[in-house]
């Protein structure tokens, strides 16, 4: 995302192109509940690495064109187009095998421990793809994005999935070939995600902060970096590796919180990132930006991996794959955002349009903490159990 968002902002100067490119990355979280699916029913192990070798191979052919010469801005919203119908759901997928393979008891201290480990290749990639990208070039950047796809295809084959999660003893799939089935079991799990204790609550956050927080600190950063900070690819690495950072520090936080009561700390940490942001549009100074990033970032680690407890711990097994497919469908807000902060951007300015997006976030966010009470701040409530 970040050698390809330089790339595009270089060649054609356009935020909205940026954007768009940053959209494109989430065309398929609307299919992600079919995804889910055929996870629950075919093994989420064999779909994620089906889906990693997917993105080993569209890689490739980005790598080929920018070796050759011929890579085009077109090309590559055509290619990210393709690969952004299974993409969003990678992290949807991921979080249901490792609740296949965890018992219930340790499912926090594990989600915390796994989002480690894609923080720390986070703030790793941030720094050397930029690095490697400003000295050498596009070409050969890719060349090392091919192979850590594919040694992650590799990798996701050495796991070894129960035959039968520990909680879903007894379930029968249904029959793929059977439409009506497919219908039914698509149903089966949208219903579930939405009435579950405190799962509406976390998906409703998880869709507001992928509408007004993300597009700040993901898909525009690139225009941030060059046109705020007027900065080149390695101030970018910097920008991103901060936000990675804290990050890194909230999942480190989170894998050690073994009695936190998980909703509240969900909306807690929401409306502290809400605030970082607030602080973030309106500093000029690349030192003081990178620490206010670490800070979102910590307060969005322990913002999403909380929201993620919530949906695994209360779906049953059997649907946890159509659950967490629902739960990336809600990253549909995230387009939507980063297309509207771009118009908002030519119209406004980033400030304004940050301050935006930020108060009206902060506010939906505390809404959504009065109107289900009950089910996320209460202590007694099934999804603050200790």
């Amino acid at each position: 995302m970040l050698v390809l968002g330089w790339y595009i902002l270089v060649e054609t100067g356009s935020v909205l192109l940026l954007t768009l490119l940053g959209s494109l990355y989430y065309v398929g979280t609307l299919i992600a509940p079919v995804l889910g699916m055929v996870g629950d029913r075919i093994g989420h192990r064999d779909l994620l690495a089906a889906m990693r070798f997917t993105f080993t191979v569209f890689s490739t052919i980005i790598m080929i064109l920018a070796l050759t010469g011929h890579l085009a801005p077109l090309y590559v919203m055509i290619i990210v187009c393709i690969m952004g119908l299974i993409r969003s759901s990678d992290l949807g997928v991921r979080g249901a095998l490792l609740a296949d393979i965890m018992p219930p008891q340790h499912l926090v201290s594990a989600i915390g421990l796994s989002r480690t480990t894609q923080d720390s290749a986070r703030i790793a990639g941030a720094l050397s793809g930029a690095g490697l990208f400003a000295a050498l070039g596009i070409g050969p950047a890719y060349v090392a994005i091919v192979c850590l796809y594919f040694t992650s295809t590799v990798l996701t084959l050495c796991v070894i999935q129960p035959k039968t999660p520990h909680d879903m003893v007894g379930h029968k799939p249904g029959d793929l070939s059977s439409a009506s089935s497919v219908l039914h079991d698509l149903k089966e799990g949208i219903l579930h995600a939405w009435s579950g204790p405190g799962m509406r609550a976390a998906i409703c956050v998880a869709f507001l902060v992928n509408l007004t927080a993300f597009p700040l600190t993901n898909g525009l950063m690139p225009y941030v970096a060059r046109d705020i900070f007027h900065t080149d690819q390695t101030g970018l690495g910097y920008l991103t590796a901060s936000f990675a950072c804290g990050s890194l520090v909230g999942s480190i936080t989170l894998s050690l919180m073994s009695g936190a009561r998980i909703a509240r700390l969900m909306v807690g940490a929401t409306l502290a990132w809400y605030l970082m942001l607030l602080v973030f549009v309106e500093i000029k100074t690349m030192p003081l930006a990178m620490l206010c990033l670490m800070l979102a970032g910590t307060a969005s680690s322990l913002s999403m991996t909380s929201a993620a407890v919530i949906l695994m711990r209360t779906a049953s097994a059997h649907l946890r794959g159509r659950v967490m497919g629902v739960r990336m469908m809600v990253i549909y807000g995230l387009p939507i955002g980063l297309m509207a902060a771009g118009s908002l951007i030519d119209w406004i300015g980033f400030p304004a349009t940050g301050t935006l997006y930020a108060v009206s976030g902060f506010a939906a966010v505390a809404a959504i903490a009065l109107r289900w009470r009950a089910d996320i701040w209460y202590l007694h409530s099934p999804a603050n159990a200790r």
